[in-house]
């Protein structure tokens, strides 16, 4: 549990910074796009490595597969509606990192028809998810143990800067003041926990470990959603720094190889919960004694 609360106090704090990254780092097309190339990678592998195997090892195949599905359209569909995130220098028309034949116009801005209030949403409704993923990968870890956790921490505090840019960057352009700024990005900052806390009132009221294998499941169908669909494109018209950009992908991914490599499942799970159709159909010699005689 301190962990749960150091690694919100950290997203908290990354979230209200979020709007002073212009002023603190240049930020170049160029730069943005590996930062982006690097966390894709990281979120793939630690969906696929990390939270899959995970849940897996709570829960069986089936339902575990139906909740990563029910995690991928809900993200989808989050997206597909509030499609909130700014993957560009607030303010640039164009950058040098584009040369006329990159395929990708530096100008296209796919929250230009959205008010800040449309963005607050999607905003939030993600950062809700990905507070239960947070407090459904420390549940997992236990108490001797920090990678699921841990990696959850860092795709979260990566990514949720960017997230805190894009919403003052259109409350900004829509004229708002910074004192009204500042208040949004405050509350948009305890999303990560509230996200958190919903996960354990939920876990308390149902304390079958299945609960954290389908949260688990249902986070790991978000962040293949997340990569493959919002970060990902973002990239593949890039025809500028593709060794580059390639290279920052699979560092994302080999970070997280290694923090789910260091994360053996060698802890008590309990007994996966069987199916009674599955274990009526077993066959019936398992019913007998080595001896038994037909």
């Amino acid at each position: 549990m301190y962990a749960l609360v150091f690694y919100c106090l950290l997203i908290a704090l990354a979230s209200l910074a979020g709007g002073w990254i212009p002023v603190v780092i240049r930020l170049t097309h160029r730069r943005i796009a590996l930062i982006i190339s690097a966390v894709a990678g990281f979120m793939l592998g630690i969906g696929l490595l990390l939270l899959l195997p995970e849940a897996l090892a709570y829960a069986e195949t089936g339902p575990v597969m139906r909740y990563l599905v029910a995690g991928f359209l809900v993200m989808f569909f989050i997206e597909r509606f509030f499609c909130f995130h700014h993957h560009d220098v607030p303010g640039r028309d164009e950058t040098p990192a584009h040369g006329p034949g990159c395929g990708h116009d530096a100008t296209v801005n796919h929250d230009h028809t959205l008010t800040w209030s449309g963005a607050a949403v999607g905003l939030t409704l993600h950062s809700i998810i990905a507070g239960i993923a947070l407090g459904a990968s420390i549940r997992a870890d236990g108490a001797d143990r920090h990678g699921a956790g841990l990696a959850m921490f860092l795709m979260i505090i990566m990514h949720k800067p960017f997230d805190s840019m894009t919403l003052g960057t259109l409350m900004a352009i829509g004229g708002w003041s910074t004192k009204w700024r500042h208040a949004v990005n405050l509350a948009f900052a305890l999303a990560v926990p509230a996200g958190a806390a919903l996960f354990f009132l939920g876990a308390s009221m149902q304390p079958d470990q299945t609960f954290v294998a389908y949260a688990l499941a249902f986070s790991a169908g978000t962040f293949l959603c997340i990569a493959t669909s919002d970060l990902l494109p973002e990239l593949q018209f890039h025809h500028h720094d593709r060794i580059k950009l390639s290279a920052a992908l699979v560092i994302g991914m080999a970070l997280a190889w290694l923090i789910a490599s260091t994360h053996v499942h060698d802890h008590d799970h309990g007994p996966k919960p069987v199916d009674q159709s599955e274990a009526t159909s077993k066959p019936h010699e398992y019913e007998h004694g080595p001896d038994h005689d037909h």
